[in-house]
């Protein structure tokens, strides 16, 4: 099935995009209003970058941008922070953030292209939103057969304990997710991904790649992770290396915090901080540092040949790591991949 095309909101960096092609669909045009992943986005995958706030965006551009007589797919994973565990329970304001606004934006491109098929990929917590249900709504009213899941990313070769909502809708026939490729014994882990890597230092450089670098750490840092087990948290140390914080009852539900991962398990969820060792188990599993740029990236199933920056271009740590904590995991889109094409085909 060689007539599916698609077309990727949200692209970020390029995470579905790269998942869907590796699954045999044709992606056409992945559109973000960050300039800054157009570099990685269109030098690892075939199809073309447009910088555009969503909210700008037409059904006659969207249509335009597929060729004719071919199977339609619009997917995409709109932002999620204001859909968070975390925002939702800590942010007065975050049900009027302004990210709310743009799942009804991929609401309004469906009502107005009418694609043959529809993936959208969010935050567990999102399904409890009325958000949500009015995105279901524009679905039934426009006869699509919705299939929705929260999926537990390593059922799908993702080596991290990520939870996801994922939707497929189709307008053509049944759709559904594929059953799990792994289960609990043959998980794909920390070890698997990263363990090959070139051991570092707190603060050290690969020489032959620069986003594996490790940052550095204070002394008393370098004191805590000394005492940190694997799967462990600061609960482990001594209590002169505790925080003020952790000492409060309010601390002790963050018990994540300045931890190790653990080898032979997936690793936790990697956030848009992940290289920082104080913004949860992101300590190696037994160097003496936080994981590395290059090491989330792999953990997030991106293939170790992505090429994120420009050569003699610097890396923006910062940026880098909100495009890849941010990315649709590349396996979990394969999985997607997989789902659509295997519905078109019985089709």
């Amino acid at each position: 099935m060689d007539r599916i095309y698609a077309v990727d909101l949200f692209c970020g960096i390029g995470g579905l995009t790269k998942g869907l092609e590796e699954a045999g669909i044709k992606v056409v045009a992945g559109i973000d209003n960050d300039k800054n992943c157009e570099y990685a986005y269109q030098t690892n995958n075939h199809a073309k970058f447009y910088c555009r706030n969503i909210e700008d965006v037409d059904g006659d551009f969207i249509k335009r941008l597929y060729p004719h007589d071919t199977v339609h797919a619009l997917v995409g994973c709109a932002p999620c922070q204001p859909f968070s565990r975390y925002s939702l329970r800590y942010r007065k304001d975050g049900r009027h953030d302004d990210k709310w606004k743009l799942l009804n934006e991929f609401g309004r491109l469906i009502k107005e292209t009418a694609p043959d098929i529809v993936s959208m990929e969010n935050v567990p917590s999102l399904r409890n939103e009325k958000v949500f249900q009015d995105f279901l709504a524009i679905l039934y009213n426009g006869a699509y057969d919705v299939d929705y899941h929260i999926v537990y990313c390593p059922d799908y070769g993702v080596p991290q304990k990520r939870k996801r909502l994922v939707l497929l809708a189709s307008r053509i026939g049944e759709i559904k997710l594929i059953d799990p490729i792994y289960k609990i014994g043959n998980y794909k882990t920390v070890r698997n991904a990263i363990g090959s890597l070139p051991p570092l230092s707190a603060g050290q450089t690969d020489p032959k790649d620069r986003l594996h670098t490790a940052g550095k750490l204070s002394e008393k840092n370098m004191f805590r992770i000394q005492n940190s087990k694997p799967g462990g948290s600061w609960k482990d140390w001594d209590k002169s290396l505790q925080l003020k914080c952790h000492k409060k009852k309010s601390g002790q539900t963050y018990g994540s915090v300045y931890g190790r991962m653990e080898w032979d398990e997936p690793s936790p969820t990697i956030t848009t901080q992940f290289y920082g060792y104080g913004n949860g188990r992101f300590g190696h599993p037994e160097q003496d540092r936080a994981i590395t740029l290059r090491e989330g990236a792999l953990l997030q199933s991106f293939p170790y040949s992505y090429k994120f920056v420009k050569d003699g271009e610097p890396v923006n740590k910062r940026e880098l790591g909100i495009h890849i904590g941010n990315a649709v995991p590349v396996e979990l889109g394969k999985a997607i991949g997989i789902s659509i094409r295997k519905s078109v085909e019985e089709e």
